[in-house]
């Protein structure tokens, strides 16, 4: 429990792949049993829910700065564009808290649907392509062999 602990709350450092992989199935699992309790606790009130969402998001981020940055420490990259990823989630999430964005468009029947503005729907997607690269930078390709200017090759067992 020590080393999970510590994988999400420390930023120094390399960790490799496997427990970049540790630390982000960690936190699908708080994030998901938070969003059950945050669902129970909202009543049903989709307002209350979003904003709900922006706190479980914000509570989150520092864990995912922490697996994120030392992920990009074993590549040797300074992580500013782990930065400007955790800084375009916290956008996103906000402009849908707030409504920003989105018209509400009649289904039929009573039933009124959420729809994202087009320059919403755009940056949306200019969003997941990046969260793709970032994805695919930390948890698939392998990190710098032997040491570098974040420290200790984590393979080597050293670190």
């Amino acid at each position: 429990m020590e080393k999970i602990v510590s994988l999400l709350t420390t930023t120094e450092g390399r960790i490799g792949r496997q427990q970049w992989w540790i630390g982000v199935i960690a936190m699908v699992v708080i994030s998901i049993i938070a969003s059950i309790i945050l669902g129970i606790l909202s009543f049903g009130n989709t307002a209350l829910l979003s904003w709900l969402a922006v706190l479980l998001n914000i509570a989150l981020i520092y864990p995912a700065y922490c697996i994120g940055i030392k992920r990009r420490h074993d590549r040797d990259n300074d992580g500013t564009d782990l930065k400007i990823l955790i800084a375009g989630s916290i956008i996103i999430n906000v402009l849908q808290a707030t409504g920003i964005g989105v018209d509400w468009v009649d289904a039929g029947q009573g039933v009124v649907l959420p729809m994202p503005a087009i320059w919403l729907g755009l940056i949306n997607l200019a969003y997941a392509i990046f969260a793709i690269y970032m994805f695919v930078q930390l948890g698939f390709l392998k990190g710098t062999t032997g040491a570098n200017s974040y420290g200790l090759d984590p393979l080597d067992g050293a670190a």
